[in-house]
């Protein structure tokens, strides 16, 4: 009765994570289409027509209300855009503390269960943040009379910065960010996985210590998601502002259970042997 109960909350916990996650992603892309429409009318010519309607709306004396409808329409926009935007932050500290959560299940599961669902909330967590944006940078410039104009907007995830960068013919950022932050990390936690299933055949200790040989790597994929941001944030000048979005914790979040589930594995295959 007490295994049903504790792989009831187990699955529980996951579905949680899963649904964090997702609802993170989510809002994530729903900020980002809102933030997009918001710098549509910050360009030159947007501006422009919208100090036009102001000295009209000033002349007419109140009978031409058309800036007024501008002023309505941005403040819908910036209250979706900081809705999704807190959305996205809520769930993934919902995420976070599921997590926390999962972690506590050491004590009373045995370590290879424990190992089984550490690796699962670590491909969830992965999955999310190669999926939801990393990072968000705009370009600003201060023009005269019309006051801040954004001149570009990017959101950039590991996915689709990866597929950037290889149509961009820019093979070497592209290759290392293809291989360290997707091929190396989904293989490892596959293969943690595999090894909690069957851990008591041998080729489950030589995929041990192929990763523990590798281990001097295992911080790689933030190291190369850090370098990543610093590649994109160059040459930008003054007027550019960058802004951390909740992929990156999401990939954060995946390292750190990636080290722990390690960590168990091979504990877990010690033990055995000792057996």
């Amino acid at each position: 009765m007490k295994k049903i109960i504790i792989y009831a909350i187990t699955s529980l916990l996951l579905v949680a994570i899963g649904f964090s996650g997702f609802k993170s992603y989510q809002n994530s892309t729903s900020y980002e289409k809102i933030s997009r429409k918001i710098v549509k009318k910050h360009n030159v010519s947007e501006l422009s027509k919208n100090k036009l309607k102001k000295i009209a709306d000033l002349l007419s004396l109140g009978f031409y209300t058309g800036y007024e409808d501008i002023l309505a329409d941005q403040k819908k926009l910036l209250a979706e855009q900081v809705f999704y935007k807190q959305q996205a932050i809520n769930f993934t500290v919902y995420f976070t503390a599921t997590v926390g959560l999962v972690l506590l299940l050491y004590f009373v599961m045995s370590l290879q269960e424990f190992t089984i669902v550490l690796s699962l909330t670590a491909l969830i967590a992965l999955a999310i943040g190669l999926f939801t944006p990393v990072m968000m940078m705009s370009l600003h410039q201060e023009v005269q009379y019309l006051g801040d104009v954004v001149l570009m907007i990017e959101f950039k995830g590991v996915l689709g910065s990866i597929t950037e960068l290889f149509q961009s013919r820019d093979f070497v950022v592209g290759g290392a960010l293809l291989l360290f932050s997707i091929i190396f990390p989904l293989t490892k936690t596959i293969s943690m996985l595999l090894i909690a299933m069957f851990f008591h055949y041998k080729p489950a200790h030589a995929i041990v210590r192929f990763f523990k040989i590798l281990g001097k790597w295992s911080m790689s994929d933030v190291f190369v998601v850090a370098t990543f941001l610093v590649y994109l944030s160059a040459g930008k000048g003054e007027m550019s502002r960058a802004e951390i979005q909740v992929g990156f914790y999401y990939f954060l979040a995946y390292v750190i259970l990636s080290m722990i589930t390690s960590i168990c594995a091979d504990k877990m295959l010690r033990e055995s042997s000792a057996v």
